[in-house]
């Protein structure tokens, strides 16, 4: 029986560096491949081929698709072939319905006239087809990311599509949504839809996957049968090595009091009645680790935005450092008590992508550049963003490129090259590695444990448990605004952490530190 796809030798190149180079795959329908590569390893290029946002005529190679060869001159091309990409950054008009979203471009229209009941009609079904019951008119900018995701899959399930390729799709979703994703791909390979699925996240593609893929620079490493490959063995192919143990624990000795905050309070910016951060109290010490869990939605992020000045809405207590308090009302009155952050959401907030790698980088240290007529000295910021580059292995062909075209992996690296040079006493990373490969994490984590050798306190932030626990050495459990439990992490589990978040009363269980 012949494949669905085929991709034959294909090589894309950018100048003269390969991004893609002699790559072959091929794909059977009802096939669910999952495609693994570290950040910049050339997946989401070799979906941009195939996609035909990187035109026939540019790369070299052969496709084939249902048994044609295919020499697609735009994206429009292979969605009528029966191609669709849904991106981790969803392309959904907000302010638009589901119905307008799902229909944008694939309009049905009689007699000259939009045809509203048809429209509704079919996307009553396709809403039924992932599971998903809301009504069209709902807009798409009211919606949990999750829901999103599966209007994205409605979008595409309009367009009669044979072969969907999801790019981290659960990159922002929680376990429960990850699971009814999971449920609708299975599903649409019972009806014979094909699927290409990109993920960091080994569990799920163990789970997926009928085979998988690996390339490393760009460079095929090989194709297995999903059943016959461990975790281990996809991360030696990903990377080249062997990982002993993905969280490289260094000894490190905790200080004194760095940080207390005490009844920290903080509302919805919009809706004043409700409390996002529902009087805290906690404290951190020099060359401490401090994990912060909890479900969606449970305040973590809010509250590190409250000790970072960033929160929007209105938030009250008390922030000592040093045991002298402090007001933090602004980042630049953060960064000036030694405080610096890694936000969660890196496209939103923590980089300017058509500024260069190098801007990026320096953006919030200028001053340490500026001599005494105020101009800016340019040998010096270059010399500091090449040793910032090369420090945290930031992979880039240039420090002049705009940081928007680099990977996940690499943005999030540049910002943390950039909270660095503000020389912190205080870091706080919020989901510091979502969206990242195995190897990257990795780096990050022995970057870490490096910093609080030297006596840097870090807070953690992350919806991956076993992150949590593998880099911790103590972690604040929040629940709806509260702390429910203050754990020292010797050898706590998953199931000590998820019972304390689920815990529906309001002690709060603490632990000498």
């Amino acid at each position: 029986m012949p494949y669905l796809l085929e991709m034959k030798n294909i090589t894309k190149a950018f100048g003269v560096v390969k991004a893609v180079d002699n790559v072959s795959l091929s794909v059977n329908a009802g096939e669910v491949m999952s495609l693994c590569g570290e950040n910049g390893s050339g997946k989401s290029t070799l979906m941009k081929v195939l996609c035909g946002i990187y035109p026939y005529g540019s790369y070299e190679g052969e496709i084939w698709f249902a048994g044609e060869q295919l020499q697609a001159g735009h994206i429009r091309d292979t969605e009528r072939k029966g191609i669709a990409i849904i991106h981790q950054e969803l392309a959904l008009v907000k302010h638009l319905t589901i119905l307008e979203n799902i229909f944008l471009g694939a309009e049905i229209s009689r007699h000259g006239m939009l045809d509203y009941d048809s429209m509704t009609l079919r996307c009553q079904k396709l809403l039924a087809q992932v599971n998903l019951n809301i009504s069209p008119d709902t807009r798409v900018g009211d919606l949990g990311l999750g829901q999103q995701q599966l209007v994205e899959i409605a979008k595409a399930l309009n367009k009669q599509v044979r072969l969907l390729i999801l790019d981290e799709p659960t990159a922002s979703l929680t376990e429960r949504e990850t699971e009814v994703l999971l449920t609708i791909i299975r599903d649409l390979q019972a009806h014979g839809i094909a699927c290409i699925y990109i993920s960091h996240k080994l569990n799920e593609v163990k789970a997926i996957s009928d085979s998988i893929c690996v390339i490393r620079d760009g460079q095929p490493i090989g194709t297995r049968n999903a059943e016959q490959m461990s975790e281990d063995d996809i991360i030696t192919m990903m990377v080249g090595r062997e990982l002993t143990a993905l969280y490289p624990s260094e000894p490190h000795q905790t200080g004194e009091e760095i940080l207390r905050v005490e009844h920290l309070t903080a509302w919805h910016p919009v809706n004043r009645h409700i409390k996002r951060v529902n009087d805290i109290s906690f404290s951190l010490r020099k060359g401490e680790i401090l994990g912060i869990a909890g479900l969606v939605g449970a305040g973590r992020t809010e509250a590190v935005q409250c000790l970072f000045g960033v929160w929007p809405g209105k938030s009250e207590g008390e922030i000592f450092i040093d045991n002298k308090p402090v007001k933090i009302t602004r980042c630049q009155q953060a960064i000036a008590h030694g405080i610096a952050m890694v936000p969660e959401d890196r496209k939103r907030d923590g980089i300017v992508p058509v500024m260069a790698v190098g801007q990026n980088i320096t953006l919030a240290s200028l001053g340490q550049f500026t001599g005494a007529l105020s101009s800016l000295d340019d040998a010096a910021e270059q010399n500091c963003i090449l040793q910032s580059i090369q420090r945290l292995k930031v992979k880039t062909s240039s420090p002049g490129l705009a940081i928007g075209r680099l990977s996940g992996g690499n943005q999030q690296k540049a910002i943390l090259a950039r909270c660095l040079l503000l020389n912190p006493r205080i870091l706080i990373l919020d989901e510091p590695t979502r969206g990242i490969d195995i190897g990257a994490k990795y780096e990050i984590y022995k970057l870490i444990n490096q910093l609080v050798q030297q006596g840097i306190a870090v807070i953690v932030i992350s919806s991956e448990l076993p992150e949590v626990l593998g880099l911790s050495d103590r972690v604040l459990v929040m629940h709806e605004g509260r702390i429910k439990a203050n754990l020292i992490n010797h050898n706590l589990t998953q199931e000590q952490v998820m019972e304390a978040a689920l815990r529906s009363d309001h002690h709060v269980e603490k632990q000498p530190v």
